[in-house]
């Protein structure tokens, strides 16, 4: 959608429940182990019309979704106890959905690893690659994928930068024309740049890689396109909106919320 604030229309109303049902299902979200509370965090009106979808949970994205039922974003506001205490910020988070009824739903390595719904498998749709497979081993979890796509690196880091409507820092260490592609959307720095490495690519996509990851692919001649974080995993949400949209009818809309990192 051009107008990130504009609704989608639908033509009917969900329960929250059949809603709720179905994302952790389609999701898994049971089945993966992560520092997000994953699933429904605070919960509204038993009926909805109106969802939104965004990547963070925070006050700018509950302002510009005053008037949704429900918001399903990929990072939440429940990391392991941070909601033990409702004082200072999370108070005001709180507050502001109960006050206006509106649910909130979290969805994020869940939403970082689905094959179909998920930022790193979106990525690789978006942009072809081919003889797509598991990649990125998190904890015991493949979170990521890979893929091969024939290009040189200056054109591919135009195309993502057109795409996703970013820009790109990029550590040009490796190979000027690029085959094997690695992507973990987020933050794909340390571990993950170090499986790249070990595993032959050509080139890892992230969003976000830090000192240490430069000096890393340096020595080691890879390339890195650090894409953003916000960039990369918008791609997870809006996938997941058009099933939502499509499977119960309701009204949708992202909420464009981004911290240029």
């Amino acid at each position: 959608m051009k107008n990130p604030l504009t609704w989608a229309k639908g033509d009917n109303m969900a329960n929250l429940k059949e809603v709720i049902k179905f994302l952790d299902g389609e999701l898994g979200i049971k089945d993966v182990e992560d520092s997000s509370n994953n699933g429904l965090q605070v919960q509204g009106k038993e009926e909805v019309n109106k969802i939104a979808f965004a990547v963070d949970a925070c006050l700018e994205v509950f302002k510009k979704a005053k008037d949704s039922d429900m918001i399903i974003v990929h990072h939440g506001i429940s990391w392991n106890d941070s909601l033990k205490y409702l004082t200072g910020l999370n108070h005001s988070r709180v507050k502001f959905l109960m006050e206006n009824d509106i649910s909130l739903y979290a969805a994020h390595l869940p939403l970082d690893k689905h094959p179909k719904h998920g930022n790193n498998a979106e990525f690789c749709r978006i942009f072809n690659l081919k003889h797509i497979q598991g990649f990125g081993d998190y904890h015991g979890q493949i979170i990521g994928f890979a893929g091969e796509k024939d290009t040189s690196l200056n054109d591919f880091v135009k195309e993502i930068n057109e795409k996703l409507k970013t820009k790109c820092t990029v550590f040009d260490f490796g190979k000027k024309q690029i085959k094997k592609i690695a992507v973990v959307s987020g933050n794909g720095g340390g571990e993950i740049t170090r499986q790249a490495i070990s595993n032959g690519f050509d080139c890892l996509i992230t969003g976000e890689a830090g000192h240490s990851s430069y000096v890393t692919a340096r020595d080691s001649n890879i390339n890195i396109i650090v894409a953003g974080h916000y960039a990369t995993e918008t791609l997870g949400v809006k996938a997941l909106m058009k099933t939502i949209k499509d499977k119960f009818k309701v009204d949708v809309k992202f909420i464009d919320a981004p911290t240029g990192l």
